[in-house]
């Protein structure tokens, strides 16, 4: 990973804001979005256990940063479902996300195994144990940055020992 784009993370923290132009306060995305453009990501990937607002959101936050460092995203999903509805809920922006079904885990560690930006919702079933693996894989020497999010919404934060 280059080195950090204040440039870029305030470009694409606000992008972020005006794509989600209904919220009132910024929220995790445009957290996301600045931290994905700021360290210059080029391949985002974002494992979502549905096509919920909460995983639209994070993948919008991803989108706009691509927008900023030309990288590109790919949005992991369980089925066939929950693809159509997260392109029905980004509307115009799912053509800029590559969207892919299957097994999360199994997808990161063959198919996006040079990502260096990864997203996990915390309402997949297998979580912690994909957060885990990546660590324990050493992909994050080479500058991948790991995240989980959803994680207060399950109340994952206080009783796992995983750093989310």
């Amino acid at each position: 990973m280059a080195c950090w784009s204040v440039e870029n993370a305030t470009k694409a923290y606000l992008k972020t804001m005006k794509m989600g132009k209904n919220a009132k306060e910024p929220d995790a995305a445009e957290f996301i979005s600045a931290l994905a453009a700021g360290n210059n990501a080029q391949l985002m990937v974002v494992a979502c256990a549905s096509g919920s607002t909460a995983g639209c959101s994070t993948t919008l936050a991803l989108v706009a940063a691509a927008y900023q460092t030309g990288g590109r995203v790919v949005c992991i999903l369980p089925g066939l479902e929950e693809l159509h509805l997260s392109k029905q809920a980004l509307g115009n922006n799912a053509s800029h996300v590559e969207f892919v079904t299957g097994d999360a885990q199994s997808l990161l560690f063959h198919d996006y195994r040079q990502a260096d930006f990864v997203v996990i919702d915390c309402n997949l079933e297998n979580h912690e144990a994909i957060i885990r693996a990546m660590q324990a894989s050493g992909k994050h020497d080479h500058g991948t940055i790991v995240l989980g999010y959803n994680a207060f919404c399950k109340g994952l934060w206080q009783r796992s020992g995983s750093n989310y």
